[in-house]
């Protein structure tokens, strides 16, 4: 379909997985051949994040060091750490709360919320359901932004500063601005 150097996209697929039942042989078998899938969800459009992929069901071969680099095979390891580990936290929550969790759970689900609203990112064809115009965002700079996510850096910054915005200057004017209507 097209090249570049050393590069290209053969095909792309549309799968429906009938019910979300992914142990059906026709799927299954499918994604056997798929080099990467992205799988959209209905939990995460629930919360009004768009594009809702599941960065955890989703996949790709090329997701290694040698192909996107260290820095950011490690950043995305991490963020699918912290998002793992809050999924595992999620029934704990429901009953007993966040303050029953350590210290340490706590800041995972905290970080896990804001990268979850990070991945909201300003996307052109979310337009219509977010009403925030799309821009593009370098991949080099949505690697440097979840690495201070995950690293702690915004740790003091409200998660809702972090949903439709590009980069870490605009969660910081967002959390500004959401201050500033507060007070």
């Amino acid at each position: 379909i097209t090249s570049t150097r050393g590069r290209s996209i053969t095909s792309l697929q549309a799968v429906y997985v009938p019910a979300d039942d992914y142990t059906d042989p026709a799927p299954f078998t499918t994604f056997t051949f798929l080099d990467a899938t992205t799988e959209l969800s209905r939990q995460i459009a629930s919360l009004g994040i768009y594009p809702a992929v599941d960065p955890l069901a989703s996949t790709s071969t090329i997701l290694s060091p040698e192909v996107v680099g260290e820095r950011h095979y490690n950043v995305a390891r991490r963020v699918q750490e912290i998002l793992q580990r809050y999924k595992e936290l999620q029934d704990i929550i429901a009953i007993l709360g966040l303050d029953e969790l350590s210290e340490e759970d706590r800041q995972t689900v905290s970080r896990a919320r804001k990268v979850q609203r990070f991945l909201s990112q300003p996307f052109y064809v979310a337009e219509v359901f977010t009403g925030v115009k799309g821009e593009y965002v370098p991949t080099a700079e949505t690697v440097e932004s979840f690495e201070a996510i995950v690293k702690g850096e915004l740790d003091d910054v409200p998660e809702q500063a972090f949903l439709n915005v590009g980069n870490i200057e605009q969660v910081q004017a967002k959390a500004k601005a959401l201050q500033e209507s507060a007070s």
